[in-house]
């Protein structure tokens, strides 16, 4: 769920910061947990500066990224994966992992629909597995979340992760990176160290979502250095960029993600929730250059380029089925607050991860219509009088992905993801030069 309407305070509850945990881990047998021994570098870093990690820079929003953005031919993310759901083994997390980080590939595979060829420009590399159920799971407990799960005391129903304890020193013997710097008791990098050393990019965690319980934790999180409309870092400015932030979220002095993911939903849902932090990064304006051509393909600017009352049919209801009454290829009715807006003419962009260019309200995967929409060809300026070519959008653009991600609005975000300016895109920006690969923004 998100808003397109710029997030900031999201939370009106007291904040009760909590201690670290102690008596669950006090609990736990020291071998259940396994150390690995981290070098000063990564292992494996690449030789060539066009992939990333590489000899040369290996840790998030390093100013070398920025300064060889159009360099940059792959990413490789180094991400660090928990379960603390307690019905969910192991074997069930790392397949769904797998076959999340193969999704995002193939999500970023530029014009991928059409080219066979096209590489894919992140690749997810997998750190550790970490098992954080509970042990032995509690009968009670069975079909929840377990006692290490981040929780905070006397939180809200909603959004009640506590992320500052991923964090602290209890959480950095969970995750056994043995600190290389003490010879003589055995100590174990923390978050911010991991982060720091380039050991760790980002952090995905599993947990259960019980309804009747709220939601545990924000689909996307993220902390972020903060960029100018030349993408030059902005010193000393750094804030969030996800989808809706938490105060508890500590910034380590780089970039940081986190996501969280229901063990109980396929692929396509998990990629819906990426999709949200990619609009995230937008909404707070995180990087200017990127939010201007974001906005602009993700139609979060109507109220500009069509002067509607609201600024993108984020802010139509949920459970509004007549939402927006398609009227013809290029003309719309809007139902909004009890009035009619007319959109006559309108083509379509890029939509966004609820609203796809023929969408009748939000998650209409099913719409019957036939709409005009310069999406797959988005700033080529390819057609006539130097604009982007106008083509039809049907629902039947993004069928070859549903075995891909199945569920939620998984197959549509990995077209919606692969139209996007990525790789060897001959786009351009409003300057007429060469628009820049947006994926490279991830580790800005």
């Amino acid at each position: 769920m998100l808003s397109c309407r710029k997030a900031w305070p999201f939370f009106a509850w007291t904040l009760v910061l909590v201690a670290v945990i102690g008596s669950p881990a006090a609990a736990q047998d020291e071998e259940e947990f396994p150390t690995t021994q981290p070098s000063v570098l990564p292992p494996n870093l690449s030789d060539d500066p066009s992939v990333w990690p590489n000899k040369k820079s290996w840790r998030m929003s390093d100013p070398w990224i920025h300064q060889n953005h159009d360099k940059i031919r792959k990413i490789r993310p180094r991400v660090l994966v928990l379960n603390f759901a307690n019905d969910a083994d192991m074997d069930k997390i790392e397949d769904h992992t797998r076959r999340l980080v193969k999704a995002l590939a193939e999500s970023t595979r530029y014009h991928g629909f059409k080219d066979p060829a096209a590489p894919a420009f992140l690749e997810y590399e997998i750190v550790k597995f970490i098992d954080l159920r509970d042990r032995p799971i509690p009968p009670e407990r069975a079909t929840k979340n377990s006692a290490f799960f981040p929780a905070l005391i006397d939180g809200p129903k909603d959004f009640y992760c506590d992320y500052s304890q991923f964090y602290n020193d209890a959480f950095a013997r969970f995750y056994g990176f043995a600190d290389p710097h003490v010879k003589h008791q055995r100590r174990y990098l923390n978050l911010h160290e991991l982060v720091n050393a380039g050991l760790v990019h980002e952090v995905w965690f599993y947990c259960v979502h019980d309804h009747s319980e709220g939601w545990p934790a924000r689909e996307v999180i993220e902390l972020k250095q903060y960029y100018d409309e030349k993408c030059r870092p902005i010193p000393g400015k750094y804030g969030p960029a996800g989808n809706g932030h938490s105060p508890t979220m500590p910034w380590s002095g780089r970039t940081v993600r986190m996501a969280f993911f229901n063990p109980h939903r396929d692929i396509g849902c998990a990629l819906e929730n990426f999709a949200h932090g990619l609009e995230g990064i937008a909404n707070y304006n995180a990087i200017a250059y990127y939010r201007k051509y974001f906005n602009e393909y993700a139609e979060l600017d109507l109220n500009t380029r069509h002067q509607t009352p609201f600024r993108c049919f984020y802010d139509l209801p949920y459970n509004a089925r007549d939402a927006v009454v398609i009227t013809g290829k290029t003309s719309r009715k809007v139902n909004y607050r009890g009035k009619e807006v007319v959109l006559d003419p309108y083509i379509s962009i890029g939509g966004n991860v609820h609203f796809m260019p023929n969408a009748r309200h939000h998650y209409d995967l099913d719409s019957p219509h036939v709409v005009s929409s310069t999406m797959e060809n988005y700033r080529l300026r390819n057609g006539p009088d130097g604009k982007d070519l106008v083509t039809d959008f049907t629902v039947d653009k993004f069928k070859m992905f549903e075995d891909v991600a199945p569920d939620c609005m998984g197959r549509w975000t990995v077209y919606w993801r692969q139209c996007m300016p990525g790789l060897g895109n001959q786009c351009v920006d409003d300057d007429g030069k060469p628009m820049k690969n947006w994926w490279v923004f991830l580790i800005y």
